[in-house]
């Protein structure tokens, strides 16, 4: 029985939390250097620390090295910009350049260690900036720009001068921003837009061009942060730093690779429990995009499944599309937090209300039918054979005259009820003109979030222009999948965030007593027996069966009797993955003859294949249940991941698997059962009855902590399968594959 074990592991990692505090580290530079308690149990950080980027976005001072005033010059153009925005933030420009005395009249030193002042920021307008940042540490510089390219983007040349250049700035406390960036940093923004504002990070600076458009429809932008290569600073530094910043609403990224997973999940977790949205295009969901982010930036793509999983578990918002990026930060960056989920669709066409509310629920919005004293107060307004239940079809007319307004008003009212969406296929004026300035004037005064979507193809129209676009309340959309996409962010935004506890609060800060058992039977660079490899399970408190390992044919005998029929013989040995193909493998043995048959033939087979065993298992049969796997890999950028999903020969089959990146704790645990296709089987199907749903989240969290500690060394880890029993009789492991680094 299993019984004793429940809920221990998860008692145990509650015990062992050090509080950590919240406080942002303003001026945190290189490494993840941490105060005592910072660290996980494998010495990995838990806070991710913040640059102070406040010199970087707005400085007092700027250099710009290899500045020219000279005609055709392509720093000349690059010099006129830097200029007219330094001007916009209030900084001082200092030319840098050998052989000029002015540039654009401003003097002119001919190198860095001239300058008249220290300055925040220098921008470096040469090929190769290996070269000066000796000069900018020495000068005290703050900040660098590296517009260069050449480098990780071209190949293992590229990246081996990277490296050297990212080496050099670790040395010098110079923070960098590139090198292959751009001016995006240093655009003119509006500052006559209100309201909260989205912060763009790209790694391609073309692909934020569409996102900086939105100031164009009143959608306000605080900053773009252009990370290029990242050889130093990072999308996750502006991640962190932004949401901090006030001003920021949303944060908006497109992401062609992650330098490395565990600071973007710090940063991505310092967003969570700020409650800051951060909505993410991530390439490289296909092995061509993947293989094309690559050479255009020169970071790891990650396999995706993973990448998924690390961002759902951290609240960021994946779409695919810059359309879906655009229409979702804005919905996010304005919106107020919802006072209800549920969502009615209205509009002039029973059509197009029937068509949008099956998108909609078929996207997992909630549509709640509208109580009979609801429909009978809508139907005050709208003709009795009019469906009002949701979606609520106006029949065209009432939005004419004073009832649009009295409808709109009376949907909004219900407790039920907290987003309205209205979709108006085209122009239809008079009727559509009314209608938007009733919709506008009724978000005016209400906190619940009303949406349009406006889907005529021309899009001039006064309505959409001024009318809906003029306002701050209207959230405003040209399709129906953007704006059901948007709004099921924003809901679940809002959902995760209220209820969010910081994985990395609960992660283990010193190792288990399990450790050291399990460190004597790691063997480094090797794969273990089946025995060893129980062993290890045991020892993090995971039930295995009854058995024992014997070489004889006598000893498997006695051990048989011990164990007590029937059982099952296995090969153990340490190069054994595919016992069962091989015939290593007897099952239901009942006498002592056919376990002493079963004995010379496994042996004789073992022989006969060139395999080395350490023994043979004589194992206790276990009772039918669900077969599970679990396991842990180890992803290039995220170290190491927990899987599990439906086991035996159905894991190779169905794929049926859900992977987390630990620290998680024990709902994300009971989450990844949720994503499984298969998750009926757990609940009991054709009379069958519900397997110890508790006793699998326990394994998956033993494992998971025996991941966090032994770390590297544990190169693979496959539980297959873990036999998981009707409820409370607990989960078995009948066979399991552990690789060491």
């Amino acid at each position: 029985m299993l019984g004793s074990t429940h809920g221990t592991l998860t008692t145990d990692l509650r015990a062992r939390v050090v509080a950590c505090g919240e406080q942002p580290r303003p001026g945190a530079v290189h490494g993840t250097a941490a105060a005592e308690g910072d660290l996980d149990v494998s010495g990995r950080p838990l806070h991710a620390p913040v640059p102070d980027l406040d010199r970087f976005f707005r400085p007092e001072s700027l250099a710009v090295v290899g500045a020219s005033d000279a005609e055709g010059r392509p720093n000349t153009g690059i010099t006129r910009q830097l200029i007219a925005w330094a001007e916009r933030v209030g900084a001082r420009v200092h030319p840098v350049h050998p052989t000029r005395e002015s540039v654009f009249g401003l003097p002119c030193s001919a190198s860095v260690a001239d300058l008249p002042e220290q300055v925040d920021l220098a921008v470096l307008l040469v090929g190769d900036p290996l070269p000066l940042i000796d000069e900018l540490a020495e000068a005290k510089v703050k900040f660098a720009v590296a517009f260069a390219s050449g480098f990780a983007e071209t190949g293992e040349d590229g990246a081996a001068a990277q490296e050297r250049l990212a080496a050099a700035v670790r040395r010098s406390g110079v923070r960098l921003l590139g090198p292959n960036t751009n001016l995006n940093a240093f655009e003119r923004f509006r500052d006559d837009l209100e309201g909260p504002a989205i912060a763009l990070i790209t790694q391609s600076g073309h692909q934020g061009r569409p996102l900086f458009a939105l100031q164009e429809l009143g959608i306000r932008l605080s900053h773009w942060a252009p990370t290029g290569n990242e050889a130093d600073l990072e999308a996750a530094d502006f991640i962190s730093y932004f949401a901090e910043r006030p001003e920021v609403g949303a944060v908006a990224c497109y992401l062609e690779g992650l330098k490395d997973g565990r600071s973007f999940l710090l940063a991505a977790d310092r967003a969570a429990r700020a409650r800051v949205p951060v909505v993410a295009v991530k390439v490289g969901r296909t092995e061509t995009g993947a293989r094309t982010a690559a050479s255009h930036t020169g970071k790891l793509t990650g396999a995706d499944q993973v990448v998924d999983a690390a961002m759902r578990q951290y609240g960021v918002i994946r779409v695919d599309g810059l359309d879906e990026l655009q229409d979702t930060s804005a919905l996010l960056a304005r919106a107020r937090p919802p006072v209800a989920d549920g969502v009615v669709v209205y509009s002039i066409s029973g059509g197009t209300g029937a068509h949008f509310a099956d998108l909609a629920t078929a996207a997992g919005l909630t549509l709640p039918t509208l109580s009979e004293a609801k429909q009978a107060e809508l139907h005050e307004w709208i003709p009795p054979y009019l469906n009002v239940a949701n979606p609520v079809d106006n029949g065209g007319h009432p939005v004419g005259d004073w009832r649009g307004r009295k409808i709109i008003d009376a949907i909004l009212a219900d407790p039920a009820v907290g987003v309205l969406i209205c979709p108006i296929t085209g122009p239809f004026p008079p009727m559509s003109d009314k209608l938007a300035r009733d919709l506008v004037e009724a978000a005016e005064e209400s906190d619940k979030l009303v949406c349009v979507v406006w889907g005529s193809p021309v899009g001039t129209e006064a309505a959409y222009r001024e009318t809906l676009l003029g306002s701050s309340r209207v959230a405003t959309f040209r399709t129906f999948a953007n704006c059901i996409g948007a709004v099921r962010a924003h809901l679940a935004h809002h959902r995760f965030t209220s209820s969010y506890r910081s994985p990395f609060d609960e992660a283990p800060r010193v190792p288990s007593p399990s450790f050291r058992k399990a460190q004597a039977l790691m063997r480094p660079g090797r794969q273990l027996s089946e025995h060893a490899a129980k062993q290890l399970l045991r020892a993090y408190g995971i039930r295995v069966p009854r058995e024992q390992l014997v070489t004889s044919a006598a000893a498997a005998v006695r051990a048989a009797g011990q164990v007590g029929y029937p059982v099952v013989m296995k090969a153990s040995g340490t190069h054994l993955a595919h016992k069962t193909e091989l015939g290593l493998v007897k099952v239901g043995l009942t006498s002592a003859s056919q376990v002493r048959d079963a004995y010379r033939e496994l042996t004789d087979i073992a022989r006969y294949e060139g395999v080395e065993l350490d023994g043979v298992l004589v194992c206790q049969m276990v009772a039918r249940g669900v077969e599970m796997v679990v396991g842990v890999t180890h992803d290039a950028l995220f170290g190491p991941t927990v899987t599990v999903g439906l086991g035996g020969v159905l894991v190779e089959v169905l794929g049926d698997a859900a992977v987390r990146v630990p620290p998680f704790g024990e709902e994300q645990a009971r989450d990844m059962l949720g994503e499984l296709r298969g998750r009926a089987l757990l609940e009991g199907v054709r009379g069958g009855p519900p397997v110890d749903v508790d006793a699998l989240v326990e394994v998956v969290l033993r494992v998971q902590r025996m991941a966090l500690e032994l770390g590297g060394d544990l190169a693979e880890l496959d539980i297959n399968p873990l036999m998981v029993l009707p409820r409370g009789q607990g989960a078995v492991a009948l066979d399991a594959l552990v690789v060491c680094s």
